[in-house]
């Protein structure tokens, strides 16, 4: 079993990371309380510099590399969010990054990155992708993992140090899961800070990795298939999987079109843009909320918004959504 990221681990990130990202709001959220017929409270990351969570945990990482790691460079591995937080936020530290990204990633985050002066590379798959950041690992390039890192995950969990203070009383907790690091974070967060909280980790079909490491008692590679590209990690790593079996209650699977339905929905309910990893929360609420009947008060991470609104669309046109 692999060493878990305690709260100190994740107050010091928080110090580390301080002045460089932003405390989002945690605030509670009328229309989807309408919606859901349950008191709900989100935590606006979409407003995270760089449009999503993954700001936190690069940053922490990136903090922390030696004169000679900052030197030699940085590269990660992203379907786009990670991408765009590792480059956006080594050009604002000054230390020179290489995203390898698969060419099913959106063209906004590969232009993106791009944009900031770091090296892009495209890869036909994701595996693929993870392969070729495994060999610039090997040519002396640090990596900064999406997932498989305590530092980056005592970063994400930086989040559920703010959800567990500014929030009301929650008893329930949702967070979507690709490789598992926020989940990871916010939950090693709200057991020490809110131990009776419930945690429930969400995927989209087609991007089961930690369904299927469950099942498995130990992450397996999975077929992925979802068009959910920020939730489609190939594997979990040993690290995340043992921290969801330790601290979440259970991981929930939804469609895609649930996760884009969950969009739309968003935008009229909450009035806010999000994208289908934050979308797939919405369904997953309503399936917590049988199984725990009244009382309920949710909490929902909405992780990012770095979906194009065209996209979303075509996307709901080609599943038949309103």
């Amino acid at each position: 079993m692999a060493v878990m990221v305690g709260v100190g681990e994740i107050e010091a990130a928080a110090e580390l990371i301080a002045g460089h990202v932003v405390r989002t709001p945690t605030v509670p959220s009328p229309g989807l309380s309408d919606l859901l017929g349950a008191p709900v409270t989100v935590k606006l990351e979409m407003l995270q510099r760089t449009g999503s969570f993954k700001a936190r945990g690069a940053t922490a990482k990136l903090l922390g590399l030696s004169e000679a790691e900052r030197a030699a460079g940085v590269v990660a591995v992203s379907g786009g969010n990670h991408a765009i937080a590792v480059a956006v936020m080594a050009a604002a530290l000054d230390v020179k990054a290489t995203v390898v990204m698969p060419r099913s990633a959106p063209a906004r985050a590969v232009e993106t990155a791009a944009s900031t002066g770091a090296v892009v590379r495209l890869t036909d798959t994701v595996d693929a992708a993870f392969v070729l950041m495994e060999r610039l690992r090997a040519e002396g390039l640090t990596v900064v993992h999406p997932f498989d890192d305590p530092e980056v995950i005592a970063g994400q969990g930086t989040l559920g140090l703010e959800l567990a203070e500014d929030a009301g009383d929650l008893t329930d907790v949702l967070v979507s899961i690709g490789g598992g690091a926020l989940i990871s974070g916010v939950a090693a967060a709200l057991r020490s800070r809110r131990p009776g909280v419930r945690v429930w980790g969400v995927e989209t079909r087609g991007a089961e990795a930690m369904s299927e490491a469950l099942t498995a008692h130990g992450p397996v590679p999975v077929t992925l298939s979802s068009i959910v590209s920020t939730l489609s990690a190939p594997a979990v790593s040993q690290l995340t999987y043992d921290h969801v079996s330790a601290l979440v209650n259970e991981v929930l699977v939804v469609s895609d079109a649930e996760a884009v339905q969950g969009v739309l929905d968003l935008a009229e309910h909450a009035k806010v843009w999000a994208e289908p990893a934050a979308g797939c929360l919405l369904p997953a609420a309503r399936r917590v909320l049988e199984r725990v009947g009244d009382g309920a008060r949710l909490g929902l991470v909405l992780c990012g918004a770095n979906a194009e609104p065209a996209t979303v669309i075509s996307w709901a046109q080609r599943l038949g959504l309103r």
